[in-house]
């Protein structure tokens, strides 16, 4: 699957940047040694002018501008609220917004996947 633009797409690729290494994609180092425009950041409108092509990939998922700026501050709000849901239970469906309940119907698929991949690995 590549990733185009799109909720549920960016919360995808936010779910599997989670497991990169995000050390690699720091904001400042990145400017710092010229990348902005190889690594087409989405905060630099001159990037958008350069070739599309695959800056980040893992499993199934691809981008191609730099994932920090491609995945939203509600992609990671919802995350984290996934990762709590996770830890603490599951909660009343019948309470939860619309937009939270399909993103943990999404990253719960996600996990499922990441699993059967780990399994297949080992």
């Amino acid at each position: 699957m590549r990733a185009e633009r799109g909720r549920k797409k960016k919360l995808i690729v936010a779910f599997h940047f989670q497991f990169a290494n995000e050390a690699a994609w720091k904001c400042d180092e990145c400017r710092k040694n010229g990348l902005e425009l190889t690594r087409r950041c989405d905060w630099v409108p001159e990037a958008a002018l350069t070739s599309q092509r695959v800056v980040w990939a893992r499993e199934q998922v691809a981008t191609t501008s730099c994932p920090i700026s491609y995945i939203t501050a509600e992609s990671r709000a919802l995350l984290e609220e996934f990762h709590a849901w996770k830890l603490f239970g599951s909660a009343d469906y019948q309470r939860m917004s619309a937009r939270v309940a399909e993103a943990i119907f999404v990253l719960e698929s996600e996990l499922i996947k990441e699993r059967r991949s780990e399994h297949e690995a080992n």
